[in-house]
């Protein structure tokens, strides 16, 4: 494989063949991610990628998914997506799954009946972060878009039947918004319907704007117990039928996972424990991005 530069994908993507279709992040502007900076953002020529699907056809026949990196691949053009997803079935049938990372902005761009195109060619999840569902902390983070732009797209992707999975971030608001971010964000995530949310804890890292802001002080990052009361409010203002829930991401000092609403109680009860010193947490050095 020809991969370029750093090479993210979700946990859940890591026995899935990583086909590269694109270098970097289309947005690339969000204050808390390092992943891409210094990277201009381009998508890699048809014959590159091509090129990295004979690879697979020859050397990844146990691996039944693909995921399509990297920041934002569903900002590729209609036709040269449906390129993609054509020979991915035509070189590797034996697939089952193909999944991307989505951005509001670039769902958005694309009409429900592309995206249904997509899903009759394999794509079968789209990964979503939505961060916060707080307005002025999604402004200040640079998101680009609107809580109610992040709903818009998420039901275009529900409307095309493609698995919408979707990541929210703890400890993004700072100290001062922390509840605000919680509970705004559980009544977004409701409204939005994924078939599965997770969250993710806040790691600053030396090469974003939001680390230098908490170096000089404009940014105060929640501590283990504001952190812990942010993930039980979210929970509690997640009101959906059916949704897996997950905070089991390494950053994470609590790792959970359950179903929506069937282990609420559970999962809020395990929160409480952690608030009173009878669960265990992570320690610093355990956590990762």
């Amino acid at each position: 494989m020809n991969y370029e530069g750093n090479i993210i994908r979700p946990p859940s993507e890591a026995h899935s063949i990583i086909l590269q279709v694109s270098v970097g992040c289309s947005h690339n502007k969000c204050t808390f991610c390092g992943a891409y900076k210094g990277v201009r953002f381009r998508i890699k020529d048809a014959a590159a990628i091509h090129e990295d699907i004979e690879f697979a056809a020859r050397y990844c026949g146990k691996q039944q998914r693909v995921f399509l990196a990297d920041g934002d691949a569903l900002i590729i053009p209609t036709e040269r997506l449906e390129d993609i997803f054509s020979s991915i079935r035509q070189n590797l049938p034996w697939i089952n799954r193909i999944s991307l990372y989505g951005n509001a902005k670039s769902i958005l761009r694309k009409s429900v009946d592309e995206l249904k195109g997509f899903k009759k060619l394999g794509l079968d999840r789209v990964y979503m972060g939505l961060e916060t569902g707080h307005d002025p902390t999604l402004k200040r983070i640079r998101k680009g878009v609107t809580a109610a732009q992040m709903i818009e797209a998420a039901g275009m992707v529900r409307d095309a039947g493609i698995f919408l999975s979707v990541t929210v971030l703890l400890g993004v608001a700072g100290i001062h918004e922390s509840e605000m971010h919680a509970r705004e964000t559980g009544q977004v995530l409701t409204r939005m319907k994924p078939n599965q949310i997770a969250a993710l804890t806040l790691m600053l890292l030396k090469n974003t704007p939001l680390y230098a802001d908490a170096a000089s002080s404009t940014f105060f990052l929640p501590d283990q117990k504001a952190l812990l009361n942010e993930l039980k409010v979210m929970v509690q203002n997640i009101t959906l039928e059916r949704v897996q829930f997950q905070s089991n991401h390494a950053s994470n000092y609590l790792p959970l996972s359950g179903r929506l609403p069937k282990d609420k109680r559970l999962i809020l009860q395990n929160i409480e424990d952690a608030l009173a010193g009878r669960r265990y947490l992570r320690q610093e050095n355990q956590r990762a991005l």
